[in-house]
């Protein structure tokens, strides 16, 4: 980004959050229009004239969930070409399109959506619009660019095996979901089995009009960029349908396992302990939010207090819900020393216990209600591309403009008794699934501690 465009996007994130101050105590989306092309493609428009910045974000319904078997990370790779050649210009080309108007454009794949953004200058909107669309909609998959491609990520998935903090999440996920499809992921085998004919056929499956969401959030005139967007999208044409992806439920671990991954020259011990948590569309998700501030979302949670805090024992700990379409998971994440390992997850579970044994005080939920109200506009409206964001997430997961509007009201209605049947709902007291990444001949000992079912790999082994 510029020197110039940085100071646009700080004068555009001074100008949302004086407009959200303003709105105090609640926070409200901006009016916006929603519609749908004859192409079936969903298109949302949000003006925020005061910063002549424009914001795209198209986001398709179908992510990694859609890879086929045995060619995870097929989605990701079909994003990660898009800016290497369309019908008009190769990768070169683009590039300098792109920096000829100081436009910014990105790609990837999540597990439930495949995203692509753009950000220009206003007065750049035209060309900007001409850019994005082609990128989205003629893109052509040079063959020698998906071999470039291809290597660069089999050289990053061996390089990430060098960090335990890059790739515990890959065994977590792995070892909880087992089958199912969140458990899956890519890795050496999958993405050396992806050919250039699966990229083809991966983008003519889901890079349809009717499998995107287009949000536009800006410096424009509705009428004006409602007639710009469909001379752009409104020839898109596909007649595949975007794969079925059968999304079950997934079951809650019942006892304890642990894998161990053993990383030979490790000094220090990574490890994530939980279970499976709720899906992003769960009635309690805000009365999850505030008990989850009291217990690992802030750093003077318990589970931070505990380990860093008070006992030193690592730089860092935090509790989280990862809500996807489908339950995700809760995990507790750590480090320490070989040394502590044993006292880190000790301190851990007994922190844990303390959640059940103990509840949430009514100062807890007060300070824990603060806390959200207060860095909740901040962390989530600051800039166009947030808003952006933010309509492309309630958009994809069907949720009504309450879950912005009501928010703070919400977050006021979570009582004490609210908090405490969460932690009994949610909270694993005692079915946990354990990961820890570091020298096994010095964790093996206590292991079994932890749990009777034990599972060991090594971090230069194939596969996650």
């Amino acid at each position: 980004m510029t020197s110039s465009m940085k100071i646009i996007a700080k004068a555009c994130c001074i100008a949302v959050i004086s407009q959200f101050a303003a709105a105090a105590p609640g926070v409200k989306l901006p009016p916006y229009k929603k519609t749908v092309l004859k192409n079936g493609m969903t298109v949302v428009m949000m003006e925020q004239r005061k910063v002549p910045l424009i914001d795209l974000q198209l986001t398709l319904r179908t992510g990694s969930t859609a890879d086929p078997i045995g060619k995870d990370g097929l989605i990701a790779m079909t994003s990660g070409l898009l800016l290497k050649g369309t019908k008009n210009f190769n990768a070169l080309q683009i590039s300098e399109a792109l920096d000829s108007v100081g436009a910014y454009f990105g790609a990837g794949a999540g597990l439930d959506s495949t995203t692509c953004t753009a950000e220009f200058m206003a007065k750049d909107i035209s060309r900007g619009l001409d850019l994005f669309a082609e990128l989205i909609t003629q893109p052509v998959f040079p063959e020698d660019e998906f071999k470039k491609l291809q290597a660069q990520a089999l050289d990053s998935i061996r390089a990430s095996r060098d960090s335990a903090s890059g790739v515990i999440g890959r065994y977590f996920n792995a070892f909880l979901y087992g089958s199912h499809i969140y458990g899956r992921g890519s890795d050496e085998k999958s993405l050396a089995s992806i050919t250039h004919g699966d990229i083809l056929d991966c983008y003519k499956s889901n890079y349809t009009p009717a499998n995107a969401i287009l949000v536009v959030v800006g410096d424009f005139k509705t009428a004006e960029m409602e007639k710009m967007i469909s001379a752009r999208f409104g020839n898109w044409k596909s007649s595949a349908k975007p794969p079925a992806v059968d999304l079950p439920q997934p079951s809650q671990l019942k006892g304890q396992k642990l894998l161990l991954v053993d990383k030979p020259d490790a000094t220090q011990t990574y490890f994530v302990v939980g279970n499976i948590g709720v899906a992003r569309n769960n009635p309690d998700r805000v009365a999850i939010q505030v008990v989850n501030t009291v217990f690992g979302g802030s750093f003077t949670s318990m589970i931070n207090t505990a380990l860093r805090i008070k006992s030193g024992l690592t730089y860092g700990a935090n509790a989280s819900f990862m809500m996807s379409k489908v339950a995700g998971p809760f995990l507790i994440s750590s480090f320490t020393a070989n040394a502590t390992t044993e006292k880190a997850i000790e301190l851990t579970l007994e922190t844990l216990k303390e959640l059940h044994e103990k509840g949430l005080t009514q100062e807890n939920l007060d300070s824990a209600k603060a806390y959200i109200k207060g860095t909740f506009p901040p962390q989530t409206f600051e800039t166009s591309s947030q808003l952006a964001s933010q309509l492309s997430a309630l958009q994809l997961h069907g949720l009504p403009d309450s879950d912005v509007n009501d928010f703070f009201a919400k977050v006021d209605a979570v009582t004490l008794a609210d908090a405490n049947r969460v932690i009994k709902t949610y909270y694993p007291e005692t079915d946990l699934c354990f990961v820890l990444i570091g020298k096994a001949e010095e964790i093996r000992p206590f292991a079994e501690k932890f749990a009777k079912d034990i599972t060991y790999k090594s971090i230069s082994g194939p596969g996650f």
